[in-house]
């Protein structure tokens, strides 16, 4: 939690020192020519809102879901609800951001050199991913160390049918897992966090973005969006999240629902998971065309 907090703090400060970096910078003074900033910024406002409203219930339903079994996440439509889900975040960092992010990076405003000698945006995505993933395995095995759960290494056998990590006296048993799931598992105590815990990180999962959209709007009005600074900036950001979602997608939502044993023992389930993918792929995709 506390080094979810520094990350947090160090991109904000990164967004507020932005327009001091930008400002410096007079070439391409062409600053977002032909483009309706009054309309993109009522979309940005109108972005706040709905997106805190909807960061707020994708919060409650879990924790709901501790009490009301209908809120559960093993059921069937989480199932379908995350792979929706995993197909817009693919496609939003396929299609909308890794985009942005070659385009700001390969602009004429930058010297051709280095910036069109190497595909930076690509790179940097990658590395991201693959940090994003170094973090995650390392994170997960010191929680597995410290909790006293078994590792597939300690059992000294690829064949685990049962894996129980024991946070404080809650247990949550994983069955029918393969090794490789068990690394990637998130084991998360709900029942054992308190209030104010589950409060704070509720607060920082619905405030993030909205107050992230909220810093962007008050800084593009104050520096030149096609400096050589910022489109830098800018571009280098817009990889590694680019980079970052893909792992979501694919590691933490796909991988682990889709070799699921309940999923993979249900056709018609699995059926389902496929068409609500294409279909989160798909629609967020289309709105490429008016992005």
């Amino acid at each position: 939690m506390v080094g979810d907090v520094r990350r947090l703090c160090f991109l904000l400060l990164l967004l507020v020192l932005l327009p001091f970096l930008a400002a410096a910078d007079d070439e391409c003074s062409n600053d977002g020519e032909g483009r309706n900033k009054t309309v993109a910024l009522r979309l940005r406002i109108a972005a706040i809102f709905s997106i805190l409203v909807c960061g707020g219930i994708g919060v409650l339903v879990p924790v709901l879901g501790r009490w009301i079994p209908a809120l559960r996440p093993e059921k069937d439509v989480f199932f379908v609800v995350k792979a929706f889900a995993a197909g817009v975040i693919i496609a939003t960092a396929f299609v909308h951001i890794l985009p942005d992010a070659f385009e700001n990076l390969t602009s004429p405003c930058l010297d051709p050199h280095p910036w069109s000698d190497f595909p930076f945006a690509g790179f940097t995505a990658m590395v991201a991913a693959i940090g994003t993933l170094m973090i995650d395995t390392i994170a997960t095995g010191y929680f597995t160390r410290v909790h006293g759960g078994a590792t597939p290494e300690a059992e000294g056998s690829n064949q685990i049918h049962t894996h129980s990590t024991h946070a404080h006296t809650h247990v949550v048993d994983l069955k029918d897992e393969t090794p490789a799931q068990l690394i990637r598992h998130r084991v998360i105590s709900q029942a054992k966090f308190k209030r104010g815990s589950i409060i704070t990180m509720g607060l920082f999962f619905s405030l993030t973005t909205p107050v992230g959209i909220a810093i962007g709007i008050g800084v593009s009005s104050v520096y030149n969006e096609n400096s050589p600074t910022a489109l830098i900036v800018e571009g280098l950001l817009n990889s590694v999240a680019s980079g970052i979602l893909v792992y979501m997608a694919l590691v933490d939502l796909l991988a682990a629902d889709f070799m699921n044993p309940k999923v993979q023992g249900r056709a018609k389930l699995q059926l389902m998971l496929n068409v609500a993918l294409l279909l989160g792929a798909g629609l967020m995709s289309l709105l490429a065309k008016w992005a």
